[in-house]
């Protein structure tokens, strides 16, 4: 049912998407230096604080907190078992063919276009930094965690090319 008088909590989704992040161990200047690694080459005034700082507004869109969110729960929810089968299997295996993962880390990676979706794109294919910590790591359920560092850093990147276009 759609309440109207709902008001929606961007700081609370920031402050939860952020926690849950810190909580798994993601440390955000790693993913500025990430950012940054992947576009020093197109930018050479670049800095790791502005990707940083880009980072922090990208963290702030509500696309971004939305889908960061729901991929969040999901990972916990999966590894604490409370997913029904058979999800519960699909996800703590990372299926293959699952592909639910990358579809709402390529909505993230999509805020500043395609620069951002082709980046993304790299990522979860060469699976570089912190987001392949988390995609070798076998002791939790990161199906949707590592696609979403690589949606993060992707969107950073994009809205940095977007500054300097």
């Amino acid at each position: 049912m759609y309440n109207k008088q709902f008001k929606y909590p961007d700081t609370k989704a920031f402050e939860f998407v952020t926690k849950r992040l810190k909580e798994r161990g993601v440390d955000l200047h790693e993913l500025a230096v990430d950012a940054y690694d992947l576009q020093k080459e197109f930018i050479p005034e670049l800095t790791v604080a502005e990707c940083y700082e880009s980072l922090i507004t990208v963290l702030h869109k509500r696309e971004l907190l939305n889908n960061a969110m729901v991929a969040l729960e999901l990972d916990r929810l999966t590894e604490a078992g409370l997913i029904e089968e058979p999800l519960q299997s699909i996800i703590e295996n990372d299926a293959g063919v699952f592909g639910v993962d990358e579809a709402l880390a390529l909505q993230i990676s999509e805020i500043y276009g395609t620069i951002g979706a082709t980046n993304f794109g790299y990522l979860d294919r060469v699976k570089s930094g912190i987001i392949k910590h988390f995609d070798t790591d076998e002791h939790h359920v990161n199906t949707f965690i590592d696609d979403l560092l690589g949606a993060i850093v992707a969107a950073v990147c994009g809205k940095v090319a977007h500054h300097y276009a």
